[in-house]
């Protein structure tokens, strides 16, 4: 089957206009030293309500259990879809056989929970520290479960990766088992709240956009396959090695803007329009409504946020698709952003947008970048749990950066409390200060 030639696209506003220059090829500071990381078993947290058919070993300790019963706020008499094999201080002795417990576990697990049809195996600091080979268990035991159970394996180990390439890690696992395909097809990939895929999606079949697969699916059987028909469209920023895995499978990933905003759903939903020739017109119909819906909401946060300043620290890697949409929807200026990694085949449009002006740095070496911060009192720092409370006792107002991958903030519908999340620690410091100057 053939590619779609790109139709012409006649009408100018449709297409983001990009920036003077933009930051694609802006010097990068690239900083190394001490670095604030959130653990990638986060992931799991919203992966496990993803997949509904699916369950997440976590090969740890008491502390990796300690972090996901509180993180995901699960109560004792619930029953998730995750849960901990608690390495003993024989495990970490090397007096017992990890292998033959861990078997033993998942032959446990299994036998109770009827239902799970992925298992994952998911590594973990302490883990790869005693140099577990869950490749090798991950493999011996979903030949011993198949086909009912598929056993995969990836790292959410948190000694030097950020927390969102827990999932990066999972779909990458994920990728190589796909069974082959020559249909010309769509794949949507990244983990999205039910009501925002949906969203999606609808607006994907109105456009006439058939055959759309997305990963993760909610289902083992949902029939994801994948092959050099198949072409993909990201939906978060972090999916590096997701995006090399489905390119190694012969897929071609469709660039653009991430769906943050008005601005950037459109861009997002014009190229993959754009891929399957879909007509101008046609798209105009389907998607004029929901973008004056969409700038409405984001009107309103937008008098909040004009004109203030904002600082990016590294986190989530969704910094520089959310400066795009900050400054440029919402009338922000950036001092700094930075990134943990900064993949320009994947955020290289949204790089193209971003006016020149701010730094853009990734790594970090957190002593210095607070420095930088400090200076510059920006009105608003994104930053991780780790930083926020210090920096608000220092009279800096802050924006927790996990809160931006729990929130539905994707797609037109969303637009308006991506903005309000922005908004809102802004309107708080403001009505602290009136109350204080009482």
């Amino acid at each position: 089957m053939t590619r779609h030639e790109t139709p012409e696209i006649p009408n100018p506003d449709m297409v983001p206009a990009p920036s003077t220059k933009g930051c694609r090829n802006a010097p990068i500071l690239k900083q190394r030293g001490q670095h604030e990381v959130f653990c990638g078993l986060t992931g799991i947290i919203w992966l496990h309500r993803k997949m509904q058919d699916a369950f997440f070993l976590v090969v740890g300790s008491r502390t990796c259990a300690h972090l996901l019963q509180s993180a995901a706020g699960v109560m004792i008499f619930a029953e998730p879809r995750f849960g901990t094999a608690i390495l003993e201080e024989g495990d970490l002795a090397g007096l017992k056989n990890a292998q033959d417990e861990l078997e033993r576990v998942v032959q446990d697990l299994l036998a109770r929970r009827t239902d799970i049809r992925q298992l994952f195996l998911v590594g973990s600091c302490p883990s790869e520290v005693i140099k577990l080979d869950l490749a090798r268990a991950a493999e011996r035991l979903s030949a011993q479960y198949a086909p009912k159970v598929r056993v995969l394996n990836y790292s959410g180990s948190g000694i030097e990766t950020t927390f969102t390439e827990g999932e990066d890690a999972c779909l990458a696992a994920m990728v190589p088992v796909l069974p082959d395909t020559d249909a010309r097809q769509l794949l949507m990939v990244g983990a999205l709240p039910d009501v925002v895929e949906d969203q999606a999606l609808d607006l994907l079949a109105k456009l006439g956009i058939e055959n759309v697969s997305v990963l993760p699916a909610r289902t083992l059987d949902s029939g994801i396959s994948v092959g050099p028909n198949t072409v993909f469209a990201l939906t978060q920023p972090f999916l590096g090695g997701t995006h090399a895995a489905l390119e190694r499978r012969g897929a071609r990933h469709i660039p653009a803007p991430f769906p943050f905003g008005e601005e950037g759903t459109t861009a997002w939903l014009l190229a993959v329009a754009q891929e399957f020739g879909v007509d101008q017109a046609h798209f105009d119909a389907v998607t004029d409504a929901p973008r004056a819906r969409a700038r409405r909401a984001i009107a309103k946060a937008g008098e909040t946020l004009s004109s203030k300043s904002i600082f990016f620290f590294p986190d989530s890697q969704m910094e520089i698709p959310l400066a795009r949409f900050l400054t440029r929807e919402c009338g922000m200026q950036a001092i700094e952003v930075s990134a943990p990694f900064i993949h320009k085949g994947i955020v290289g449009p949204d790089m193209d947008l971003l006016d020149e002006g701010p730094t853009i740095a990734e790594g970090q070496d957190v002593d210095l970048q607070l420095d930088r911060c400090r200076n510059a009192r920006p009105d608003l720092t994104v930053c991780g749990l780790g930083l926020a409370n210090p920096l608000e006792a220092e009279g800096l107002a802050t924006k927790w950066a996990i809160e931006l991958v729990f929130s539905p903030v994707h797609f037109y519908e969303q637009a308006g409390d991506l903005a309000g999340l922005f908004s809102r620690p802004l309107r708080r410091r403001e009505m602290l200060r009136l109350e204080a100057a009482e």
